[in-house]
Formats: C-alpha cells, structure tokens, sequence
C-alpha cells in the first residue's frame, strides 16, 4: 500500500468541486445539472471510470476549465471520482443539483482554497481517504471578525 497526496491549486476566480460518483453517465449527468443551475456558469467537469477502459471521461462549456479538470482528474486517478472547476458560480449555488445527479455518493470538498487530496494506492487501484482543504485554523473568532464576517456575506449577495 502507497500513500500519495495530489494538490489541486484552483485558479483565481474558480471554486473546485471533488467527490465520488459510480457509472459513466456521470459527466454528462453533472454537465446537465451544472448547466442548468446558474445561468453563466462556466465549468469544466471530469470522471474517472474504474472499469472497462478506466479512462478520464471530461465535458465543460469552458475549453480551459475542461482541460483543467482532466489534467487534474488523471493526476488524481481514483477510480469513479470527478472534479469539477466552475467560474461565474459558487458551490452553495450548484451543490444540491450536483448531489440529486442519482450517481454521486459523496462530496468530498467543495472549496476556493488550495487542495491537497490524500490516496491510497493498492495493487488493484487507488482511491481518495480524505482532502486538506486549505490552511490550519489559527484562533476564535473575536467581535470585529464577526462583524467583518457579517459585512462580507451582505457584500456579496449571500444575506440582507
């Protein structure tokens, strides 16, 4: 058994998107449910299939972030996970579609930060233990940080 950790840097302005999912269907099914959740989102999705010819299935309506997804898909190459980067949307706005998509098991993170996703490696294959989804937390929140939190989700939309 081998332990390997795959970073997934996300470009500026873009949210990815990582978890699980169990039939080939799965990257047209998230196409569908992404295209269908915010209009403007731009995205680019990939899945690895675990059987058969065990490629790294890729779909996007944006030709950078598709390319993205599946160079990092590969890099990760756990068998029936998908990555997903998406620009002009947050996760908040696409994660229940993505989770009704009757494929996907699990969401392992949904994030802006750096990424580091954590495998396993066996002899028949490798799959995802768990992700480090940015940086260690450094304290508790004080008056002012709640007042800044408070402030930023007015800012963008997110609260009155």
């Amino acid at each position: 058994m081998k332990f390997e950790i795959v970073k997934v840097e996300v470009p500026k302005d873009c949210n990815v998107i990582l978890g699980t999912a169990h039939f080939i269907k799965t990257v047209e099914d998230l196409y569908e449910a992404l295209v269908n959740s915010v209009p403007g989102i731009k995205f680019g999705i990939a899945f690895c299939e675990a059987s058969g010819p065990c490629l790294v299935r890729h779909e996007g309506n944006d030709p950078e972030l598709r390319e993205l997804a599946a160079k990092k898909a590969l890099e990760i190459g756990c068998g029936h996970s998908f990555i997903i980067f998406l620009k002009n949307a947050y996760p908040i706005n696409v994660l229940g579609k993505i989770r009704e998509v009757p494929e996907v098991c699990t969401i392992h993170a949904a994030t802006a930060n750096p990424l580091e996703v954590v495998i396993v490696e066996t002899e028949q294959g490798r799959g995802i233990i768990g992700v480090v989804d940015g940086f260690k937390s450094k304290g508790i929140e004080k008056e002012e940080d709640i007042k800044a939190r408070k402030e930023f989700l007015r800012k963008i939309g997110y609260k009155l």
